[in-house]
């Protein structure tokens, strides 16, 4: 597990595993905190000021069992308080985890996203277990998701005496939010926007919506200083905004051409082929 200081009210928590990142967001103050860029929000946090209390969220989550342990002790020694909420950027299993490292804080999920759920009792369960079965990995116990809070998208969820704004993220399924923490200028993409994984068409997914979504995102991605997609590195608006246009350009080539579709240059493996085939398929 890494994490990465993106803003001294931002930590960026990558996963060893599918390179899933987890966003935890801390509510304005005017206390400073650790500089934009440290490696690793751990080192030196005992040399952090002080800083007036404020409201912690957690959005989405890392994978495996000892990195979502250390996601409270992460927050204790970087001076967060314990999360009061938190955020999922869609319903596939890998964004819900959260519950793991914290089982009494409620989960806040897109409406959408909240009525995938209700439609799929124990779906998210049954496919983190058959992971973890094909890896070989343990977990003290099982997920429990609690009751699940559905947020209006768009829509703004409070955090202290700030907003993180909510908007409308469909097409890579049929559900899903990202997340804007405007005074910060980072942009929580959920699974768009990845350098390192072509746009993918999951459940519910269509190609028409993952476009609205990429051009309702635009200006969005044109205002960051960071965009955290859901799986891969942490990218500036600039280079997001490349991705974007990529992104675009695949889309509309695989609507038009099918498995004739050329892939963005750069996510030309041999993995991103296989996910291109089932893009194919489910159109």
């Amino acid at each position: 597990m890494r994490a990465v200081s993106l803003h001294r009210d931002v930590i960026v928590v990558t996963s060893a595993l599918l390179q899933a990142n987890c966003t935890i967001v801390r509510g304005p103050s005017d206390g400073e905190g650790p500089p934009p860029g440290r490696e690793d929000a751990l080192a030196g946090a005992d040399a952090a000021p002080e800083r007036p209390p404020a409201e912690t969220f957690v959005i989405d989550s890392p994978v495996l069992a000892d990195e979502l342990e250390l996601l409270p002790q992460l927050l204790e020694q970087s001076r967060f308080p314990p999360p009061s909420g938190l955020l999922a950027t869609h319903a596939d299993w890998d964004h819900l985890l959260g519950r793991l490292a914290f089982a009494d804080v409620a989960l806040g999920c897109a409406e959408s996203s909240a009525a995938r759920l209700v439609a799929e009792p124990g779906a998210a369960q049954r496919q983190l277990r058959s992971f973890d079965e094909e890896l070989y990995l343990q977990r003290g116990r099982p997920l429990a998701l609690g009751s699940v809070q559905a947020l209006p998208v768009p829509g703004r969820c409070g955090i202290g005496d700030a907003d993180l704004e909510l908007h409308a993220a469909e097409g890579h399924t049929g559900d899903g939010m990202a997340v804007w923490i405007p005074w910060a200028r980072v942009l929580v993409a959920g699974d768009y926007l990845s350098a390192v994984e072509i746009p993918t068409l999951g459940e519910g997914g269509a190609p028409d919506a993952y476009l609205a979504t990429l051009e309702r995102l635009r200006p969005l991605t044109s205002a960051a200083e960071h965009v955290v997609p859901g799986h891969g590195p942490v990218i500036d608006g600039a280079r997001a905004l490349e991705v974007l246009e990529q992104d675009l350009a695949y889309l509309q080539a695989l609507r038009e051409r099918g498995a004739d579709a050329e892939l963005p240059a750069g996510r030309r493996s041999r993995e991103q082929r296989r996910l291109h085939a089932r893009n194919v398929a489910a159109l």
